[in-house]
């Protein structure tokens, strides 16, 4: 074998990559096989969207997980790969590299550390003890296939050649963490599609703030519902979750969960619109009614029960209404206006914050174009994908970090069968 040769070649050093550079190595050593595995990626340092996941915590998975969390390639597709590396087998897997997982009440999983750091050096001791070669910054620009297998251009004047390569570049969200694309244009030269769209997901939405009251709140968090409509007033898709008022818009698990949803629908239909319930147990009718029985009692008093009191004093000013006014003294029209605005308030949307502040990104390899079984090319043998450059993109809390270690997984342990396969040919 060349100097400048390696069996296994993984594209990419994040989550998915990383899976998959340690499963490979690990098949190796256990069929007794001395393949050549390297990791080649980009980035200063390593391991940039770990370490800054979950606030610094690293959301390493949830506790239940299953297809209907994701979004892109069918539900089907998503779940056979998913079973193939459970949360079960995640939490047995870091417990193996002596990080041990805990699980909060909304059922997220990170270590008991609370440190994401203690994930990302468990992983990279992990992957030096499969004896993968990591280098970096090695920033691949393309890649050729061969008779043989596939060449790799690096940035640079660098170069090597490969039997078999790992696809795990990742999209296009946090470009400063090394994901900016490029993973998209190499499955492309190698023959791939990729989706018509490639959108920033779980990401802040930005609100028109001439229009809406939300960006004087700045740090106010509230549970509430947030849909989706079409502009034919069709119910696309709703997150009922904690919701952050910001200076820009709104963010938190809600906002962030829906976004995708709400930018593909605005690609469609410009005036989709995005309906929040600030108390997603109630419906209009239920407050209006609730709001005639007040006697009394005043506006104020009623919403304060119920949700923080600077919103309530929004939402009343929003209305036109007193908050002081006694139930009894508020007219129809004021009382019809104020449910509306607590129950289903149209936002002014404006966008999103864009790549720089997605977690993820919607779009990118169709599952349609790989077997499922080994996360190998159907149109480029040799070759195969994991992560995030695959057309898969799940909610916010450990989803995505399920989807690349299974998908890693599945990739790494394939890769490095049919590579020790070859070499007893």
């Amino acid at each position: 074998m060349k100097p400048d040769h390696v069996d296994i070649a993984i594209i990419g050093a994040g989550a998915a990559g990383l899976m998959a550079a340690i499963h490979a190595g690990r098949t190796a050593q256990e069929a007794g096989a001395s393949l050549r595995i390297v990791a080649l990626d980009g980035a200063q340092k390593i391991g940039a969207k770990i370490l800054v996941s979950g606030g610094g915590r690293c959301n390493v998975t949830h506790h239940t997980v299953d297809a209907d969390e994701y979004a892109g390639s069918s539900r089907a597709a998503i779940a056979k790969v998913l079973r193939r590396f459970t949360v079960a087998d995640t939490i047995a897997f870091f417990r193996a590299l002596g990080v041990e997982l805990k699980r909060e009440d909304t059922g997220k999983l990170f270590p008991t550390t609370d440190s994401a750091r203690t994930v990302l050096d468990a992983l990279l001791r992990a992957v030096h003890d499969a004896a993968v070669d990591l280098r970096h910054p090695w920033r691949v620009s393309s890649i050729e296939r061969t008779h043989s297998g596939f060449v790799i251009n690096g940035a640079g004047s660098e170069m090597t050649r490969a039997s078999r390569v790992i696809l795990c570049t990742g999209g296009q969200s946090l470009p400063k963490s090394g994901s900016d694309g490029v993973g998209y244009a190499i499955a492309r030269a190698l023959g791939h599609t990729i989706t018509p769209r490639l959108i920033p997901a779980l990401v802040p939405i930005t609100l028109e703030a001439a229009h809406t009251f939300i960006p004087s709140l700045p740090g106010l968090s509230t549970r509430a519902k947030l849909e989706v409509r079409s502009s034919t007033g069709k119910r696309i898709k709703s997150f009922t979750n904690d919701t952050l008022c910001t200076h820009f818009g709104l963010s938190g698990p809600a906002p962030m969960d829906i976004s995708r949803y709400l930018t593909a629908a605005r690609v469609d239909d410009p005036d989709a619109a995005l309906v929040i319930n600030w108390l997603p147990d109630e419906t209009f009718e239920s407050i209006d009614r609730a709001l005639l029985d007040l006697a009394k009692r005043t506006i104020l008093s009623f919403l304060r029960e119920r949700l923080p009191e600077r919103l309530a004093r929004a939402l009343c000013d929003h209305a036109d209404v007193d908050p002081a006014t006694p139930g009894a003294q508020l007219s129809r029209e004021h009382r019809k206006a104020l449910a509306h605005a607590i129950t289903n308030l149209q936002l002014p949307v404006t966008g999103d914050r864009g790549w720089n502040h997605a977690e993820v990104t919607a779009g990118g390899v169709p599952l349609a174009e790989l077997d499922l079984a080994s996360m190998e090319s159907r149109v480029c043998p040799g070759l195969h994908l994991a992560g995030e450059v695959c057309d898969v993109d799940g909610r916010i809390g450990g989803f995505n970090f399920q989807w690349a270690w299974a998908s890693g997984f599945v990739a790494g342990t394939a890769a490095a069968s049919a590579a020790c396969a070859q070499q007893v040919d």
